[in-house]
């Protein structure tokens, strides 16, 4: 079976992001205030949180995108402030819910990240992905995709498959499986869950949360990190949420070795 050649650096944590203040103006509220995450290697996490409760901003500033108006971010030990884009590149992938497709031959699509895979190892992750009947209804790795064409969930699935090529050691789904239906949504995140390297999911399902080793909750207060079940115990926003995501409970996954 394929194995993919992840880039590791250092032993030193997945993320390390410490004191981080975020407002989007000089005047705002601070969206985060004096956050710290730590992330070990190879670990699953979900973040939930209501709208506008800082999920996706917290995405851009561990992936180097946003700068904060304090605080660092490490990525495997690395500064990812004044990283240029290709040192970028190497230490995440971050996959947002728009969804980036080019027009062209899909085995170029899931390339993107991964120029030097052959055809098989794109057969690989395609079935790893549960995207072999979308491969299969567009004509195969050589058919030419237009994006418009494509519904958004196929459009996330293409790049969910790029992502999980990609040699990047962390990857950070930010959103970027909400609009496949449930069971699609759980092969996918399986298979990044089994990825060598470390994830960061931002859930909108409870079942999406639920498959994390560790979730973290923000609601514009407190931060607070735990299990499912140590959550439910002493986070309000958190027992919101479940209330308010109306899916059948499920069994949190065992943990990894």
């Amino acid at each position: 079976m394929y194995k993919r050649q992840i880039h590791r650096t250092s032993p030193e944590p997945a993320i390390e992001a410490r004191g981080l203040t975020f407002r989007y103006g000089p005047r705002s509220r601070p969206i985060l205030e004096n956050f710290s995450l730590t992330l070990t290697d190879g670990e699953h996490l979900a973040v939930v949180g209501p709208s506008g409760a800082g999920k996706s901003t917290l995405a851009a500033l561990i992936a180097g995108l946003t700068p904060p108006q304090t605080g660092t971010v490490h990525l495997a030990g690395e500064p990812v402030a004044d990283a240029t884009p290709a040192a970028l590149a190497r230490m995440r992938v971050l996959v947002p819910q728009e969804a980036y497709i080019f027009t062209g031959r899909l085995a170029d699509n899931l390339r993107y990240l991964r120029p030097d895979a052959d055809d098989r190892t794109l057969e690989t992750a395609l079935d790893a992905l549960g995207a072999r009947p979308l491969a299969t209804r567009l004509g195969g790795l050589a058919a030419q995709i237009t994006p418009t064409l494509l519904s958004s969930g196929e459009r996330q699935l293409i790049a969910a498959v790029r992502a999980w090529l990609a040699p990047a050691p962390l990857v950070i789904l930010d959103e970027a499986t909400c609009h496949l239906d449930p069971a699609l949504e759980a092969t996918v995140e399986d298979a990044f869950a089994h990825r060598p390297g470390s994830l960061v999911v931002i859930a909108h399902r409870i079942s999406s949360a639920i498959r994390a080793q560790r979730l973290l909750v923000l609601d514009g207060d407190e931060p607070a990190a735990g299990t499912h079940e140590q959550l439910l115990s002493r986070s309000a926003t958190y027992r919101l949420l479940v209330g308010c995501w109306d899916e059948p409970a499920m069994t949190p996954p065992a943990p990894r070795g």
